[in-house]
């Protein structure tokens, strides 16, 4: 039996109407869709201090290692690797916020991962899942987008801090603006015209000009993959598990929130991906939904080992199904990109925030479109998304955010006398939630 009958055999491409060459464009296209990441994420979790080379590295070796398993495990066109918002919360929340040391945090990650491998073992990710209402699914959604694109505007210049009105324009004048300002704008007319690999290219093209500017300075990269080593097993799980520690129930609620964002994020993505690739059976179940869900939890333990956050299942991967890919060989062939791609990891030091800034912004524009799936003309509904997804940017913390929603859902629910028995679950969450409030202002 020849190799090209093996992968056919294993993957069932004739089954799915499809043949490697069609697998492997709709690789390329997935992998060009998402490959910002391998810029961003670096330039997000430099800022909680980890070596900027190391977590390129690590985000190119959790997302080839992540994807290939999905691809393999599961034969799903599903590529992974870390998450945008999970590492702003991260950086931004857990390391600058609460002052947790960031292998600590990676700990966090790690625990995160373990819980959501346990719940499915078990079978109560469903039970869980189907507790949160479907509207706060997409405000968190909506709510981190605001959160990226916050970041992504301060980070550029375009919004400035001001004592009097809080935040401020910036000086679009200056050099470094203008050049976000021309990123912004060259990432946005490639997406309008559908360019394949848009923000990476935006990216790589606003660096250039801005090396030709004498705004970016070029210094001499190592070359090594030994740089991952800062950050590869450099996780600290006693501390996450508060051996060492004082921070508390503060370690808990960052695990939780690792595992429900990534929750949410998973099972959006499924539901786009599968749906359009029309893999959902008529009674709403998915094949294969537990091997996906394996493969999701594996891909964060291995992912915090590497040294980055949460690795998740992105949502990109529906352009290489736009293009044809139906089976895991798409995600394989996504996999073996990101590997390549682990060459020219030590050149991501030379990217500046001028060039990774616009990115967040346009990120954080197109996680928006979730909020189309909220009933915003039921308030029972529209409140507590709104309050999830305001409170997310202002008070820079996705918790936060979650937990308006779910305590303001679950008291609408109460009053309105809609409450029913099998919404238990919410509102035992919405409980410790507010405990939550109560413990944090007596802090």
């Amino acid at each position: 039996m020849t190799i090209r009958h093996q992968i056919d055999r294993y993957f069932g491409l004739t089954a799915q109407g499809v043949t490697i060459r069609t697998e492997i464009l709709a690789g390329f296209t997935t992998f060009l869709s998402m490959s910002y990441i391998v810029l961003v994420n670096p330039a997000i979790l430099s800022q909680a201090g980890l070596p900027i080379v190391a977590v390129a590295a690590a985000t190119c070796a959790s997302a080839a290692f992540a994807s290939i398993m999905m691809g393999l495990l599961a034969n799903y066109p599903l590529a992974l690797a870390p998450g945008m918002g999970l590492n702003a919360y991260f950086t931004f929340t857990v390391v600058k916020g609460l002052g947790v040391p960031w292998q600590t945090a990676l700990g966090c990650v790690f625990l995160s991962g373990v819980a959501f491998l346990i719940l499915t073992a078990v079978g109560a990710r469903q039970l869980i899942v189907n507790a949160i209402p479907r509207s706060l699914f997409s405000a968190v959604a909506g709510g981190v987008g605001l959160f990226i694109a916050f970041i992504g505007f301060k980070d550029a210049g375009i919004v400035v801090s001001n004592p009097a009105t809080t935040v401020a324009l910036g000086t679009l004048a200056s050099p470094p603006v203008a050049l976000s300002l021309l990123g912004l704008i060259a990432i946005a007319a490639l997406q309008a015209w559908k360019v394949k690999g848009a923000i990476l290219f935006g990216i790589l093209g606003t660096t250039i000009v801005g090396w030709a500017m004498g705004l970016v300075h070029l210094s001499a990269a190592s070359t090594s993959l030994a740089d991952m080593s800062a950050t590869a097993f450099r996780l600290n799980i006693p501390g996450a598990l508060n051996l060492k520690g004082g921070f508390g129930a503060a370690l808990i609620e960052i695990v939780f929130v690792f595992l429900f964002v990534d929750l949410f994020d998973n099972v959006g993505t499924l539901v786009a991906v599968t749906k359009r690739a029309g893999f959902v059976q008529p009674d709403g179940t998915i094949p294969r939904l537990s091997r996906i869900l394996y493969a999701d939890s594996i891909a964060t333990l291995i992912g915090a080992l590497a040294g980055t956050s949460t690795v998740t299942s992105y949502v990109e991967s529906a352009a290489g199904v736009e293009v044809g890919g139906r089976t895991g060989l798409t995600s394989v062939v996504v996999g073996v990109l990101f590997l390549l791609t682990l060459l020219f990891a030590p050149w991501v030091q030379a990217i500046p925030a001028a060039a990774t800034a616009p990115a967040l912004i346009l990120v954080g524009a197109m996680m928006m479109g979730a909020l189309t799936e909220v009933e915003w003309f039921d308030p029972i509904e529209a409140i507590p998304a709104f309050l999830t997804l305001i409170m997310i940017p202002l008070s820079f913390s996705i918790a936060n955010g979650l937990a308006f929603g779910i305590v303001s859902h679950a008291v609408l629910t109460l009053v309105t006398g809609r409450a029913q028995r099998k919404d238990w679950l919410l509102f035992v969450l919405a409980a410790l939630f507010a405990l939550r409030f109560v413990y944090l202002s007596k802090g």
